[in-house]
């Protein structure tokens, strides 16, 4: 059994990686966290290892901007479990620091209120998509050379 499943992740890696790497950017609280950590100690290059995890957490980052910039927050308040306070909490953090707080959209709890509000702000896309995929990028880079150097360890 055990083997099957090994073999179910590394036929369907890259795709299985994107989706829950997507959905952990909208509308699933789980992380993809795990998935990059499991491809890594199985074997896979880094490289795709990082790109199809941060483009596919990036997706699921613009779909939710996409919902706050339709100003559907009834849709925000219901699937992803983000209320009132937390996009007042948010509004009031872009206030204070601006566009750069878009580069935090990878931080649990948090992230999608930032990647939300980014859209009900109606912020310009072209920043929204710059800082928001510098920073998943960032944390896929970061966990990697962690997994990496951890495997080398042990």
């Amino acid at each position: 059994m055990i083997d099957f499943l090994l073999e179910l992740i590394d036929e369907h890696a890259f795709m299985g990686l994107f989706i829950a790497s997507f959905l952990a950017s909208t509308i699933l609280p789980l992380g993809s966290e795990a998935f990059v950590v499991l491809l890594i100690s199985r074997g896979f290059d880094a490289f795709p290892v990082v790109m199809v995890a941060s483009i596919g957490n990036y997706l699921g980052a613009c779909t939710t901007y996409y919902i706050g910039l339709r100003g559907r927050t009834d849709i925000i308040e219901r699937f992803f479990s983000i209320s009132k306070e937390q996009l007042q909490k948010t509004d009031e953090l872009f206030s204070k620091y601006g566009s750069f707080l878009l580069f935090f959209t990878w931080l649990p709890l948090i992230g999608d209120a930032i990647a939300a509000v980014g859209g009900v702000l109606k912020l310009d896309f072209k920043v929204f998509s710059f800082y928001v995929f510098l920073g998943k990028l960032a944390r896929y880079i970061i966990l990697t050379y962690i997994t990496i150097n951890t495997l080398s360890f042990f």
